[in-house]
């Protein structure tokens, strides 16, 4: 017997469940349903959530790859500095990753099902060997703003579960549980300095996660000796 739906059907399912759901209502039985299917005809795709999260990652890369965005993520177009195309593809990343559910919890830890990351990726550490950079320089640069790229998603989708736009954000939007003014209330007196942190951390995240990019590429040119 052969399974009526195909590999694509259930990842595109996946992921528009994920903006209903969350990742932990995200289930196989939960996928299957939608599909008007028994859960059994996922594992002729899939042999766990785990598969799946793979798969979901590697077509949400597919997506922020493609033109226009494909145009910034790994920048693989010739011309501009590593500097311009490193805060291009993490900026790419960041609002491609907040259109989804706990996007940033899915495509952490995953592993790519595919080769699509490989040309966006030589292209940027392309631009890193332009410059005079090594292999090992460029490699650890990209993999630090990756990283922190997907950490701040992580954080940022904590503060606004819903997936969307960050420019399109109420303060309504906000988790109660991020609520500025209460936290500074609680530790004002004892801890002033924590208090007032809690501010540049979950107030401006936009412009928190700018700084934080910034902050990357000085370190790099500071400690990357060419």
């Amino acid at each position: 017997m052969v399974s009526r739906i195909d590999r694509k059907q259930v990842v595109d399912t996946a992921l528009r469940l994920l903006n209903e759901v969350g990742l932990d209502g995200l289930t196989l039985r939960r996928i299957a349903k939608e599909l008007n299917v028994q859960a059994p005809a996922l594992y002729w795709h899939f042999k766990n959530k785990q598969e799946l999260l793979d798969e979901m990652a590697t077509e949400m890369f597919r997506r922020m790859a493609a033109p226009p965005l494909g145009q910034g993520v790994g920048a693989t177009g010739t011309g501009g500095t590593w500097q311009e195309a490193l805060l291009t593809s993490c900026r790419g990343m960041r609002r491609e990753l907040l259109g989804y559910r706990d996007g940033g919890k899915v495509f952490s830890g995953t592993r790519m099902t595919d080769e699509s990351y490989a040309v966006p990726l030589e292209g940027l550490l392309g631009r890193f060997a332009a410059a005079g950079y090594s292999l090992r320089q460029a490699a650890r640069a990209w993999w630090t703003a990756y990283n922190y790229t997907i950490g701040m998603v992580i954080e940022e989708q904590s503060v606004y579960p819903e997936p969307g736009e960050p420019e399109d954000r109420r303060p309504e939007d906000r988790d109660p549980a991020y609520d500025l003014e209460s936290r500074a209330q609680k530790i004002g007196q004892s801890h002033p300095l924590a208090a007032r942190a809690g501010e540049e951390m979950f107030g401006d995240l936009e412009q928190g996660f700018e700084e934080g990019l910034r902050i990357i590429v000085a370190g790099i040119e500071a400690t990357a000796g060419r």
